[in-house]
């Protein structure tokens, strides 16, 4: 199929039926909110965290006659949403229409202390994910899961979908070695689990041992994209504006490792990739020709307004999926990691530290969650070589992963 073709039907499969998704949050609330009735209950949200009908799931629990909302606790990039980048911290504040207190996990602490939790009873957890084993919030999640077990509070998590879908799972397990805040469990770059599966998995898998409670969504299923529900998307965080963000995302995030920007301080944040020494013709010529699969780079110059070169030309590519379905975000971007690094070589450089509060370790590896690819590119292994190592633990992985599956 041409790729204008594709782009016809990639936009004709959008406009289908949607399926409804009933979220967690909605069932938590409509269903068994007895679950918290008679408890001080801690939210962690963002502006992510609402119903169909777009309303924040704070209003919802301080509304609720049977809720007891105590406290709000904040993610990276605020429980607004307004925070940038890596490292620029949260603030602890009052949030202007409850009145609570809003306690910031991306601050001197990403884990509830005791004093934060010593007037609470019980934690929900509400955040959309975005389906990448290198985004923070399911860490935040784990955290606020260990602090749970250590101080006698329960947790409960609130399902959501996992916008890439919960079907198709690829790259390398994270090593132990390179464990951040980006990467904390030996897990698949792209997982395709939920949050509430996550949680189980982090719970007994890697025991944390809390006492936790999954509240499911009702009608999601597994093959499901983002746009073939009626689940309401709000963007998780700055730079994941959109569904076609968060599809190529597990690729693109790699190049956070790099001193190539990312799209940061554009529209089209990780899809538009390149620094100020490529040639965009000759990089997109190159990708091109490898012919992976679903995909077709379009040569570009854009200039970011702010992050890495702000305010300079830079040629690169855009990315544009072709076949959602068919597309490997993690071969792909590492597949344009390679390229670059082989292509210009002169300039290419590898992101110095510290990245998300590593300081002693290179901030790719920590991406990656591994050395071994940034070593494979440097000593110029193919593509198929750093797949092939990371294979066997790959489907050792999906065998764990059948157990903590929920739908």
């Amino acid at each position: 199929m041409a790729i204008q073709e594709k782009l016809i039907a990639g936009e004709s499969s959008s406009r289908m039926t949607k399926a409804h998704v009933r979220l967690g949050l909605e069932r938590l609330l409509e269903d068994q909110a007895l679950v918290l009735k008679g408890a001080r209950v801690g939210l962690i949200c963002n502006q992510a965290s609402v119903n169909h009908k777009l309303r924040h799931a704070a209003d919802l629990f301080h509304e609720h006659p049977d809720i007891s909302l105590s406290a709000l606790f904040g993610p990276q990039h605020g429980i607004r949403g307004d925070v940038q980048d890596n490292m620029i911290e949260t603030e602890h504040t009052i949030d202007q229409v409850t009145g609570l207190p809003i306690h910031s996990l991306y601050s001197e602490t990403r884990e509830p202390t005791e004093a934060m939790l010593k007037d609470l009873d019980l934690l929900v957890f509400d955040m959309q994910d975005v389906g990448c084993r290198i985004y923070t919030f399911a860490y935040t999640m784990a955290n606020c899961m260990r602090a749970a077990r250590r101080f006698g509070k329960k947790v409960v998590v609130c399902d959501r979908p996992n916008p890439i879908n919960g079907r198709q799972v690829a790259g390398n397990l994270l090593e132990p070695v390179q464990a951040s805040f980006v990467g904390l469990f030996p897990i698949p770059t792209r997982h395709g689990m939920t949050l509430g599966e996550l949680a189980r998995m982090f719970n007994e898998q890697f025991q944390i041992n809390c006492d936790l409670e999954v509240i499911k969504m009702d009608g999601w299923e597994r093959s499901y994209w983002h746009d073939q529900t009626d689940a309401p998307w709000v963007m998780p965080s700055p730079n994941i504006p959109t569904l076609d963000t968060a599809t190529v995302f597990p690729g693109a995030v790699h190049f956070e490792g790099t001193q190539l920007s990312e799209g940061r301080g554009t529209t089209r944040p990780f899809e538009l990739i390149g620094a100020p020494y490529i040639n965009p013709q000759e990089y997109a010529q190159t990708l091109n020709e490898m012919n992976l699969a679903g995909v077709f780079f379009r040569d570009c110059i854009f200039r970011p307004t702010f992050q890495k070169h702000a305010g300079t030309s830079c040629g690169g590519v855009q990315i544009h999926v072709v076949d959602r379905d068919a597309f490997e975000p993690v071969v792909t971007g590492l597949a344009m990691v390679k390229t670059a690094y082989d292509l210009y070589r002169p300039e290419f450089r590898w992101k110095e530290p510290p990245y998300e509060y590593v300081y002693d370790r290179n901030p790719f590896d920590v991406i990656a969650g591994t050395s071994s690819i940034r070593q494979g590119i440097e000593k110029g292994s193919t593509i198929q070589e750093m797949q092939g190592a990371w294979a066997e633990a790959l489907d050792d992985f999906m065998q764990v992963r059948e157990r903590y599956l929920l739908y």
